[in-house]
């Protein structure tokens, strides 16, 4: 992708960002609307895109690029789940918050912002790498992410399998079925699906905004560890996953794909579970407020200089 396109889609992106937060300072989207849009992005919207993006006919991929999406996927938590242990002691957090760094490693905005900044600036293959690594967040996320955020304990009392099946989880194995057995489905159906997943695009960028609007951005923006977290975990771990799938001649698709997915912004599941236990949320809505803006540029420009 050219520097040109790529500067024009990111800006539709921040565009739609801004509408989002005028309508908040419009007060058109309070807490209540967004909690309810937030659930039909994720719930119906977002699924909707993933599905879509395999109906659309633009993919060249092969089974052999989806085993190799695994791989990588597999990978790619691993490495994060060691991270996350690593990385809020060189940050020097606090030991009682370490584990909402931790949370902040391993579980970013890879399906909020993730799918739709992918289907918006990366070639169509790309959404099987994203695909891949929504679903191992869903299986992580309920297991690891809750037993550290929670505890072994308090884990153990909620069910695991069924918040894992949730809608994302369940469609994005749907539509990786549909496209190893290149299951063609009818016209009423993909074109219904493929209206929903449009939508997607505006009402998950436009719901950024509102969250951005209504967070302290200033007071956030003068945490440094916040910073040293943007460094080390949005722009370092990035270009080392770049450069390592580079020695190994990994196609520019798949690079592209684990280097945005490695590039996203905290995102806000761990918040919001955080809240529902009664938790201290701050350092969590902090970190998505100052690494959600500034994601608008690292991810320009490591597209950029990497695409």
């Amino acid at each position: 992708m050219s520097l040109s396109v790529l500067l024009q889609q990111m800006g539709v992106i921040l565009i739609l960002v801004s509408i989002g937060i005028m309508l908040q300072k419009k007060d058109v989207i309070d807490t209540k609307t967004s909690k309810k849009l937030s659930a039909i992005v994720v719930d119906v919207c977002n699924p909707g895109l993933i599905m879509a993006s395999i109906l659309s006919g633009g993919l060249t991929a092969t089974h052999q690029d989806l085993l190799t999406a695994i791989a990588l996927g597999a990978g790619f938590y691993a490495l994060l789940v060691m991270l996350g242990f690593v990385l809020p002691r060189i940050l020097r957090a606090e030991p009682d918050n370490r584990r909402f760094y931790n949370l902040m490693t391993v579980y970013t905005n890879c399906g909020f912002l993730g799918i739709p900044v992918a289907r918006a600036i990366l070639p169509p293959n790309a959404i099987l790498y994203v695909i891949v690594i929504n679903i191992f967040y869903s299986l992580l996320f309920y297991t690891h992410g809750l037993i550290v955020l929670r505890g072994k304990a308090q884990t153990e009392k909620t069910n695991p399998v069924k918040s894992i099946l949730n809608p994302g989880t369940i469609m994005a194995m749907l539509s990786l079925l549909v496209f190893w057995f290149d299951i063609t489905l009818p016209p009423l159906l993909a074109n219904t699906i493929e209206y929903i997943g449009n939508a997607t695009i505006f009402l998950s960028m436009a719901l950024l905004g509102v969250n951005i609007a209504r967070s302290k951005l200033l007071d956030a923006v003068k945490d440094l560890r916040i910073w040293g977290y943007i460094l080390l975990r949005m722009i370092f771990v990035p270009v080392g996953i770049v450069f390592f799938m580079h020695s190994l001649h990994f196609d520019t698709t798949a690079t592209l794909a684990m280097c945005l997915m490695a590039a996203c912004p905290v995102g806000n599941l761990p918040m919001i579970q955080a809240e529902k236990t009664g938790q201290d949320t701050r350092i969590l809505s902090s970190g998505i407020a100052v690494t959600t803006v500034v994601s608008l540029l690292t991810i320009t420009v490591l597209m950029s200089v990497f695409s």
